[in-house]
């Protein structure tokens, strides 16, 4: 009996033994399975992101191949582009954008520009530049005109062109022209969107933070003086030039519309030319307002023009210290209708060019009187540009 319970004590041992060993097995063979599952499971994973890897470089590759010949070549901070090889966040690249090309909307481009730094003091040695903004529905048959003009000044100036949506413009590597198309939008005469037009020229050139003055030219408008000239009538100008002035008749007031109020009383509404000089200070604020120039897209439409209304409006009721009143752009009204006096080849002449330039009236500049009131004109055709040129250096000097 005794010998049976022992017997049957061995087997209960062998029996517990047993179990602990397939315990310990099943333990094995779970583990190994997981690490296996693991494994597989991270050769996956990163086989996956290698393969989106790859699809961005792809991305980026086509996005470079489709880029237009302006923006090959040249540093920028696009979305699919990497940082780095660019520092995108570096002063240099902040202050002075040299590539205009970007993919922000319009409200995206006018709040980033409608920044103004609160601290006044500049990090940099600030050398304050004057902005040349050209709206032209295409080319520039002036350019070598205004090349000439510019010649020998490239630290002083900027340009910047708005031509309609998928016009390149011609111009060769060594001119000042070269790469300098801002992305734009379709323009209609008459329309809310020659203002669109002007505060997206605007918007583009705030982004540089040298550029202190802003001029509003077009594809026929010409310089009368050189350039150390204008430059130095614009940095120290103590206002800004936009003519706005009050027009009873009906190309003036007949144009305003009872629908402005109560944002825009009859007595604050004014008449001006659409071409303009802006200080930054007056630029960052057009491109930041929004609710008359709302109520203007609202309504004044044709035949009330925005382009001759909204900012000598708007700098008449708020900003009318900061403004001289008058345009420093030329242009010939006489013949009447809705389009100036076009000159072409024949009727350039070194007396014509000289009564532009001293027409015998005075204008005020800062608080002195001074016989210096134009400092461009328009309209000139493509014909006038020979002529022009042969009497830049005697006439115009430069």
């Amino acid at each position: 009996m005794a010998r049976s319970r022992g017997e049957k004590e061995d087997c209960y041992d062998k029996s517990t033994g047993l179990i602990k060993l397939l315990q310990v097995l099943s333990f094995l063979v779970v583990f190994v399975v997981g690490v296996v599952i693991g494994l597989a499971t991270s050769a996956h994973i990163n086989r996956h992101f290698d393969a989106q890897t790859e699809i961005y470089s792809f991305i980026n590759h086509f996005s470079s191949s489709k880029e237009t010949p302006h923006q090959q070549g040249e540093p920028s901070c696009t979305v699919a582009q990497s940082c780095e090889r660019i520092d995108c966040l570096s002063m240099e690249t902040f202050l002075e954008p040299n590539n205009l090309t970007h993919g922000m909307t319009d409200n995206e481009l006018f709040w980033r520009a409608s920044m103004v730094p609160a601290k006044k003091e500049y990090p940099y040695q600030r050398v304050p530049k004057v902005a040349f903004m050209f709206m032209t529905r295409g080319p520039l048959p002036l350019m070598p005109l205004w090349e000439r003009f510019f010649q020998g000044h490239d630290k002083l100036f900027s340009v910047y062109v708005h031509v309609v949506p998928g016009y390149k413009l011609n111009a060769s590597t060594t001119s000042p022209f070269y790469r300098r198309q801002i992305p734009s939008q379709p323009v209609s005469w008459g329309t809310i969107t020659l203002i669109d037009a002007e505060r997206r020229l605007l918007a583009n050139a705030l982004l540089d933070f040298s550029n202190e003055c802003f001029v509003l030219l077009s594809e026929s408008c010409i310089p009368v003086y050189n350039f150390p000239t204008v430059y130095k009538y614009l940095i120290g100008a103590n206002y800004s030039f936009v003519e706005s002035y009050d027009d009873p008749g009906r190309y003036g007031r007949g144009r305003y519309s009872r629908k402005m109020l109560p944002d825009i009383q009859l007595y604050q509404w004014r008449k001006g030319s659409q071409w303009f000089e802006l200080s930054r200070t007056l630029a960052a604020l057009i491109v930041s307002e929004v609710q008359y120039y709302t109520v203007f897209s609202k309504y004044c439409l044709p035949a009330c023009y925005p382009d001759e209304h909204y900012m000598p409006t708007y700098f008449n009721m708020f900003h009318g210290s900061l403004n001289s009143n008058r345009t420093v752009t030329w242009v010939d009204w006489s013949l009447g209708g809705p389009h100036p006096a076009t000159y072409g080849g024949d009727n350039i002449t070194e007396d014509f060019i000289r009564s532009i330039r001293n027409n015998g009236a005075l204008c005020q500049y800062n608080a002195e009187m001074t016989s210096i009131c134009y400092l461009f004109a328009r309209k000139f055709a493509p014909t006038a540009l020979e002529p022009l040129l042969e009497l830049a250096s005697s006439v115009m000097e430069f």
